[in-house]
């Protein structure tokens, strides 16, 4: 697959003659291309950071191919053709929340509970202990915010899987719970995060970031924490040393320089403590809440916003996209667009995706899957514990069910 514009294309499934350092050659060659294009280009090929009017400018005038040559190549400038997995599970304590987000399919408010869940504490230990016998890595933990579910309770239950389990990670809850259990329990943020780190958690995933500007998330999310503790809670886990995640939901209200902000804001905090590995921009879904009026983005639209993240974002490793929100093939696309990393195996174990209307209703994916999904864009399958360790390059490896042999129906030529 090919996607054309008028001076040079980039080739989705089967990459074109040209290394990606010709591919920006080219197009700093090109002298069709406006003044600020051709700077940002010059900028990127010298590994020079782009500004905020620059980031605006890509959103406002940059085709697909200009962005996908310039972040494919930064893509693999920091990773090559290695395209990162891990093997999960979720855990989602409950879909009940006291909050009311605008654009939030999953969760339901308490006068709602006949339509939702709230897992006991054993409740949800049995489901950790199904993943026994399971090479899972990571167990992600997130969902509705409720009182019973305080400083005490998580901070048992993240000993609780710890003892039961101790090489499995913990990557749990998003400054939207923490503010809220820790303004319940009256104690400050590097308090709070302190005891969650002696209690097992080993990291923080990057939901509840939504968009930090006040003018988009009073409207979208005005509830719970603003933009600035969403990052004050992910600083002061930082500076226990500790890693964390961050996302960006895009797609929506929010206009080109909205995002651009959302970005600068993260760039600035990664700039002080490298605490983050991923960026996750997240594409808004309107099915089942309260914005189903809004449009969603085109894959046109998330691939050019794939890519100028990639650009923006210079100080994080890593790009993710979650195949299970986009669909499996615009996670294939979405590896020439800066994108190196496309999540876990799932089995199955998140709601969140399928009820706000993703593409996949039953968000599962074998090893294997997985593997050839990544091979078939010609790309090297990595997976990665949720540090970025390498557990297995899969780039020589073969599956039994590829060694089985495969037997095809002849047509039968009519003798008469």
């Amino acid at each position: 697959m090919i996607f054309k514009s008028p001076h040079y294309c980039i080739f989705v499934q089967n990459k074109s003659g040209m290394n990606t350092t010709e591919q920006v050659e080219k197009i700093l060659a090109d002298t069709s291309l406006s003044t600020e294009l051709q700077n940002i280009a010059h900028k990127v090929f010298h590994r020079e950071r782009i500004t905020f009017d620059e980031g605006v400018y890509l959103y406002e005038h940059a085709e697909l191919g200009y962005l996908g040559v310039l972040a494919n190549f930064i893509r693999e400038q920091k990773h090559g053709d290695k395209t990162y997995f891990n093997r999960n599970f979720h855990l989602e304590p409950t879909n009940l929340c006291v909050y009311d987000c605008k654009f939030c399919s999953y969760s339901r408010l308490i006068k709602q509970k006949e339509e939702g869940w709230a897992l006991t504490m054993e409740e949800m230990l049995d489901i950790v202990k199904k993943y026994d016998d399971e090479p899972v890595t990571e167990v992600h933990i997130v969902g509705g915010v409720l009182p019973q579910y305080d400083v005490d309770f998580y901070s048992a239950l993240f000993s609780a899987i710890k003892k039961h389990r101790p090489d499995l990670h913990v990557k749990a809850l998003t400054p939207v719970e923490y503010h809220y259990i820790f303004k319940k329990a009256k104690i400050d943020y590097a308090t709070g995060m302190r005891l969650m780190k002696e209690a097992g958690l080993e990291s923080i995933p990057g939901g509840g970031a939504e968009i930090f500007h006040p003018e988009v998330r009073e409207q979208i999310a005005k509830d719970k924490c603003t933009g600035q503790q969403w990052l004050d809670i992910h600083e002061e886990w930082h500076k226990l040393g500790m890693r964390s995640n961050a996302t960006m939901l895009y797609g929506h209200i929010e206009k080109y320089w909205h995002r651009v902000d959302h970005m600068e804001k993260l760039r600035e905090l990664q700039d002080r403590t490298g605490g983050f590995q991923t960026f996750i921009p997240l594409k808004f879904r309107n099915q089942h809440n309260q914005m189903s009026n809004v449009p969603e983005s085109s894959v046109i639209e998330d691939l050019r916003n794939y890519a100028i993240a990639r650009i923006y974002m210079d100080n994080f490793d890593h790009i993710k996209a979650y195949w299970a929100m986009i669909s499996r093939e615009t996670a294939q696309l979405s590896l020439n667009y800066g994108v190196d990393d496309i999540d876990g195996t799932l089995d199955d174990t998140t709601k969140i995706y399928s009820m706000a209307g993703a593409e996949e209703q039953n968000p599962a994916m074998s090893t294997h899957e997985l593997v050839n999904l990544i091979k078939q864009v010609g790309r090297k399958a990595i997976e990665r514990d949720t540090l970025y360790n390498v557990v297995t390059d899969f780039e020589n490896v073969v599956f039994e069910e590829d060694k089985k042999p495969q037997y095809y129906k002849l047509p039968v030529v009519n003798q008469d």
